[in-house]
């Protein structure tokens, strides 16, 4: 009996387990399709860039640290100045929280975003050397530094394809079905599982770009859009693609 009464739990454990595994959404795209969106996207942007300014990987963490609930380019105001000065976690540690939050006073949450830049800071020199680690998971254990900063940090500083879901992206992603998801890691693991592997470096920015200025939160930009004739957007205003022609530079703010 008491063997028996033993197993009942994990049993139930492992019904539960089975339950909460949930299967990703269906892309409403055949990878053909999918693959024609972000053939568009690269003749548009071939070189894709984010809009943080930075300098080295370390000030690419720190930049994406203060990106939270501000934008970049209120971002940028703030560390250009700031940058000039502390390019390195060692000259961040010399310049000390005081004064790197007098830098970034202009950003939302900027007292505790300047203890976090000093913690991380620290925890580069005294555990990495003063280096920026290469991985993910040594990335998520610097203070202020969670998956998406971790992802971005990857991307663009490493070369490592990622898939950083921000709002724009997750918009994208569940408004018009490219890879519907209730949570980022859910649009992150289905972006990673349809997007063509040649084309899965650059997929952050082309994503995080076409939602910023195309199809915007209110009101999508559907006669500029170059993918309107795939998109399933059921509310779409045109379904006539946009001329396919390589844009003009960015130029970071």
């Amino acid at each position: 009996m008491a063997v028996s009464q033993g197993k009942k739990p994990a049993a139930k454990s492992a019904g539960k387990a089975k339950k909460r595994a949930r299967r990703l959404p269906r892309s409403k795209y055949s990878p053909d399709e999918v693959r024609e969106i972000f053939r568009r996207f690269s003749v548009q942007r071939p070189e894709p860039k984010g809009e943080l300014s930075h300098v080295n990987p370390y000030t690419l963490v720190v930049a994406v640290a203060l990106s939270a609930q501000a934008t970049d380019v209120g971002v940028n105001r703030a560390t250009r100045d700031l940058f000039k000065v502390a390019d390195t976690p060692e000259k961040m540690l010399a310049l000390g929280e005081e004064r790197v939050g007098e830098y970034i006073r202009t950003i939302g949450l900027w007292r505790n975003k300047a203890k976090n830049v000093i913690a991380l800071s620290r925890k580069l020199v005294d555990e990495f050397g003063g280096e920026v680690p290469h991985t993910r998971e040594k990335l998520m254990t610097l203070p202020g530094v969670g998956r998406k900063t971790a992802n971005v940090v990857l991307q663009m500083a490493f070369g490592i394809p990622a898939i950083a879901v921000d709002t724009h992206i997750f918009r994208i992603a569940n408004r018009i079905g490219l890879a519907p998801g209730k949570t980022p890691d859910e649009v992150e693991a289905n972006l990673m599982r349809v997007i063509p592997d040649e084309y899965l470096l650059h997929a952050h920015h082309w994503l995080i770009l076409h939602g910023r200025y195309t199809c915007k939160a209110r009101k999508p930009d559907c006669v500029a859009c170059v993918i309107a004739d795939l998109c399933r957007y059921k509310d779409k205003t045109n379904a006539e693609p946009a001329p396919l022609i390589e844009l003009p530079p960015q130029v970071i703010a």
